[in-house]
């Protein structure tokens, strides 16, 4: 009988929480959803955690409904992480190849991408992720696995994140208050990335653009690997609050008409159709254009779109994106998206829907879900790597109970 593996994604978004829940099948190795809980979240400002109790109760109550749907109970899961205090950068090592047959062997591979990694980052700082690129064996570039080739110097560009140990360690304690174990941590937009491209895309060239409640995150991918990350503090919530107060109608009201009437582009609406909209307080409701909607909601999308665009430009691999931009998250699903992101990139542009799972396929379909699923993705694919770190903690974590109940 084949054995039955649990995985467990947390999005943990400035506008909403959702838990994943997983069963994967190691005779299929394709995840079957089993369990999904989404609940508005409120306990954090550009996916940083401002209130821990707040955080507390939506991440409680989005796992609950998830195993409640599920049937099952579980002690661990894999979160994300996002907000603008992520940063990213290149790095290299080299080292000399250790076995006297010159075989480059796995313990090579960890010792060259432990050099990479050793730069210098700032002591509130902690890294997230060191993602290989690709590997030179004596000036040989652009091999991805190295183990069992020959040489005498190895040589790896990998992509490191870093992001606040205050933003991460806060993280860690909601989960933890929740009576639930971290088995990684990993960045949304790599999360996301994992759910929407193919192989082809990666290779090709494709920056991914996840429009969330208050951040933006972008991938750039080139030649198979990670190339670039980054955020953009600007997100749908934004869109929102500037109906809000264009409309002069309450923030949940807003969001509605977002949502059932707005759109990126005044070209895409009938500037004859009206729409009413309700007053503050006991002031009447009245009647708007939808083109009157659509000149509010344009410049701040064509905004979150510009920055996003001048951070695709910095990975220096803009002309070589020949799969195009893939946007997903909320904030692609306004119509006119797409057109607008074409207008601005100048590049093919679709919306990343999540992939590669069977179960609440219906469900779970929608970009909103695209992280979640990925990290699902993530921990399938990274399945000892992250049961590895998770150990590692457990074992940090014993240790300090027990230095902070002695001393």
């Amino acid at each position: 009988m084949s054995q039955v593996r649990t995985i467990v994604g947390l999005d943990i978004g400035t506008t909403k929480i959702s838990a994943i829940i997983a069963e994967v099948d190691q005779d299929s190795e394709i995840p079957r959803l089993v369990g999904l809980g989404m609940v508005p979240s409120d306990g954090l400002k550009r996916g940083v955690v401002v209130d821990l109790e707040k955080t507390v109760r939506a991440i409680s109550k989005a796992v609950s409904d998830a195993e409640l749907m599920a049937g099952i109970n579980i002690d661990s899961l894999i979160a994300g992480i996002s907000g603008e205090h992520i940063r990213s950068i290149n790095s290299h090592g080299v080292i000399a190849v250790s076995r006297n047959d010159n075989e480059i062997s796995d313990s090579d591979v960890e010792r060259v991408v432990d050099a990479a990694r050793a730069v210098a980052i700032p002591a509130d700082r902690e890294i997230v992720h060191v993602l290989p690129q690709e590997f030179v064996i004596d000036e040989q570039s652009g091999i991805k696995v190295p183990i069992g080739m020959s040489g005498v110097r190895l040589e790896a560009e990998v992509h490191i994140v870093t992001a606040a140990s205050t933003a991460v360690r806060n993280i860690y304690r909601a989960i933890g208050k929740c009576e639930k174990e971290v088995e990684a941590l990993v960045l949304e937009a790599l999360a996301s990335s994992y759910a929407i491209l193919t192989e082809d895309e990666q290779e090709l060239g494709v920056a991914v653009i996840d429009i969330g409640g208050s951040t933006t995150n972008i991938a750039v991918y080139f030649d198979g690997s990670i190339r670039h990350t980054s955020t953009v503090p600007l997100g749908g919530k934004n869109v929102t609050n500037d109906i809000a107060i264009g409309l002069r109608t309450p923030v949940d009201q807003a969001e509605e008409i977002k949502l059932e009437y707005g759109a990126a582009l005044t070209s895409m609406v009938d500037a004859g159709e009206m729409i009413s909209v309700p007053g503050v307080g006991s002031r009447a409701a009245r009647d708007i254009s939808r083109n009157v909607l659509a000149s509010i909601i344009g410049p701040r999308m064509e905004e979150i779109l510009s920055m996003a665009y001048r951070e695709v430009k910095k990975s220096n691999f803009p002309e070589t994106l020949a799969a195009g931009i893939v946007i997903t998250g909320g904030g692609s699903l306004l119509p006119g998206a797409i057109e607008m992101t074409e207008q601005i990139f100048d590049m093919p542009v679709k919306i990343g829907k999540p992939t590669g799972f069977d179960g609440l396929v219906e469900l779970a379909q929608s970009p909103i879900h695209a992280t979640g699923i990925g990290l699902i993705h993530y921990g399938l694919r990274h399945g000892d790597e992250v049961a590895r770190s998770g150990k590692t903690r457990g074992v940090l974590k014993k240790i300090e109970k027990w230095f902070n109940e002695h001393f």
